[in-house]
């Protein structure tokens, strides 16, 4: 969905346009490498508590599947009906050949502002801007108009590996489509980075699990799952095009699949979508990977450093591009690269035109192409697959069957 370098503390499109003109002599050199270290205990955090099975299941032990005395589940709107679904139309902030974030409406308030929110599966925080007078761009969600907007007082902040936004935690009504949740908690946020305050968007709506939430509350889609035909939300992604991709909240999209054929890995950790892999396939040679994790976020496709190295030994003519970025490479474009993601006895294919960024700007048109795969350093021992993974599928997020990651081949490949 987003762009999930921000959640993750690679980097956010700022960095990479900063990469991208790393040929300019005003910069010597240049960096993508920020700010990992910090997040890479928080993934080695994992729910012990076993998930229901079902939607009913799950509606009614939600309360006891987040039983942290201080994570509050909020009043999720009317139960007379819940065999609800919704689709929200997305737009992809689209340049080049990068798709940086996918954005959509909510509304908030009694009022219904409709405000554009960035859907974040690489995090688990609902923020807005409110009587912020540091948010650049962003629209601000006009509080005092609300008659059922409760500003709680105590602080909130996130800080993401790029950036990070302050203020205060709040509650009001949050909708989508005609599904409402009523008390929802939020940020309402005062002071954001400029990474944010540039943003085509207004808010972000984290879609990981609540137990990771810096607000110590269930997210708005665990709120909505009362309402929900299914406990579970899916996603399709566009290529380079503003309009057409959507997030389904309890539902599949069948138009936007290839085939009904869900291929079903298992989540390992409730906490970001995590789930085991055991190698990748390049051009059918194996580059086995042992006991790390893929986690569903980010632009890039990241590896750790040694992972990466054998993964271009595989690739004719391809070399370390440390011009565009620490732990980038390149290779010639012409080159054809078939490279599969191997989860236990699922493999799954990257359609080729994800696998590179188009050819290095720092070179004359016609120069080598820079990879999608990334090194993202010797201590970084996961693996971070992104849009240019995620793209060619409709990827589905489910939280039954003990919570599972779906993939369904898609129209886009």
């Amino acid at each position: 969905m987003y762009v999930f370098l921000r959640a993750f503390g690679l980097a956010d499109k700022n960095d990479v346009a900063r990469c991208a003109s790393c040929h300019s002599p005003e910069i010597p050199k240049c960096s993508c490498s920020t700010g990992r270290s910090r997040y890479i205990s928080w993934l080695r955090h994992s729910l012990l508590a076993a998930t229901p099975t079902t939607a009913q299941d799950y509606v009614t032990n939600i309360a006891l599947l987040y039983s942290s005395p201080v994570l509050r589940v909020a009043s999720a709107g009317t139960l007379r009906n819940a065999n609800n679904t919704v689709t929200d139309a997305l737009s992809d902030e689209a340049d080049g050949v990068d798709d940086f974030e996918y954005y959509g409406p909510l509304r908030f308030g009694s009022q219904a502002q409709t405000l554009q929110i960035d859907f974040d599966t690489g995090s688990s925080d609902l923020w807005v801007p409110v009587n912020c007078g540091d948010c650049g761009q962003l629209t601000p969600f006009r509080a005092n108009t609300s008659s059922t907007y409760r500003d709680t007082g105590q602080p909130f902040s996130v800080t993401y590996g790029s950036g990070d936004m302050s203020g205060t935690l709040a509650m009001d009504m949050v909708a989508i489509g005609a599904l409402e949740v009523f008390n929802q908690y939020f940020g309402a946020v005062q002071s954001v980075s400029e990474n944010f305050a540039d943003s085509p968007n207004d808010g972000l709506a984290g879609l990981a699990f609540g137990t990771i939430a810096n607000s110590h509350n269930l997210t708005f889609f665990e709120n909505l799952i009362p309402q929900l035909q299914a406990p579970l939300f899916s996603v399709y992604m566009t290529r380079t095009q503003v309009h057409g991709a959507e997030i389904c909240f309890g539902c599949i999209d069948e138009s936007k699949v290839r085939k009904k054929t869900v291929s079903w890995v298992q989540v390992a950790s409730k906490t970001w979508w995590t789930v085991d892999i055991s190698g990748v396939l390049v051009n059918k040679e194996l580059v086995p990977i042992s006991g790390l994790y893929a986690i569903t976020g980010t632009s890039f496709i990241y590896f750790p450093a040694d992972v990466v190295t054998a993964i271009y030994e595989q690739v004719p003519g391809s070399t370390p591009a440390p011009d565009y970025g620490d732990g980038f490479y390149s290779y010639p474009c012409d080159t054809p690269i078939a490279l599969s993601v191997v989860f236990g006895s699922q493999t799954l294919a990257l359609d080729p035109r994800g696998t590179s960024l188009g050819w290095n700007p720092s070179e004359p048109t016609g120069s080598p192409c820079i990879g999608v795969i990334v090194s993202a350093g010797s201590s970084f021992n996961f693996v971070i697959l992104g849009n240019s993974f995620l793209k060619s599928y409709v990827s589905i997020y489910d939280y039954s069957h003990g919570a599972r990651v779906g993939f369904m081949e898609s129209i886009s490949e």
